[in-house]
C-alpha cells in the first residue's frame, strides 16, 4: 500500500468561547499566506468561557510570525503522525491494530476520507513512540 506517513508539527493556541473567534484566528492565519490542512477546535471543559484550537502546517517565517502574534505555540508535548493513502474500508482499524501489536499506544486520533483518499493525523506521548510509529506503519504491505 502507497503510504504518506510525515512527521507533523500541531499548534495550539486558546480562544474565548463565542462566535467569531475561531474565525478571527483562522483568517488571520490565511491572511499571513497559511494554507492548513488540518483544524481542530473546541470548548475547554476545564476553563469555562474558553476553547482551544490545533492547526497543522504552519510555514515560513510571515506564518509563524501571524502565529506566535496571535497566541499560537508548537505542541513539543504533542508528537503527531500524518497519515495518507487510498482509502478502504477498515484502513482505520488495520492502522489501529499494526500499532497496538506493536505495543504502540495512541494519545489521540483523527480521520477522514476526501475522495478517495484517506488521511489520519495520530498523536503520541513521545519522539520515541512517533518514530517506532512510523516505522511500523510503513511496514503495511
Amino acid at each position: 500500500m502507497d503510504l504518506i506517513v510525515e512527521k507533523e508539527d500541531v499548534w495550539i493556541t486558546n480562544l474565548e468561547d463565542k462566535p467569531g473567534a475561531l474565525a478571527g484566528k483562522l483568517i488571520a492565519l490565511a491572511d499571513a499566506g497559511a494554507d492548513l490542512d488540518f483544524v481542530i477546535a473546541r470548548r475547554s471543559a476545564e476553563r469555562p468561557g474558553m476553547g482551544v484550537v490545533f492547526v497543522t502546517p504552519l510555514r515560513g517565517d510571515a506564518e509563524l510570525k501571524a502565529a506566535s502574534e496571535i497566541g499560537f505555540y508548537a505542541i513539543n508535548r504533542l508528537h503527531s503522525v500524518r497519515v495518507e493513502g487510498e482509502n478502504q474500508p477498515g484502513i482505520g482499524g488495520k492502522i489501529t491494530d499494526l500499532l497496538a501489536k506493536a505495543g504502540i499506544n495512541l494519545r489521540g486520533f483523527s480521520g477522514a476520507v476526501i475522495g478517495r483518499r484517506f488521511v489520519l493525523h495520530l498523536a503520541f506521548d513521545t519522539s520515541d513512540i512517533q518514530e517506532k510509529a512510523i516505522q511500523t506503519i510503513q511496514k503495511i504491505p
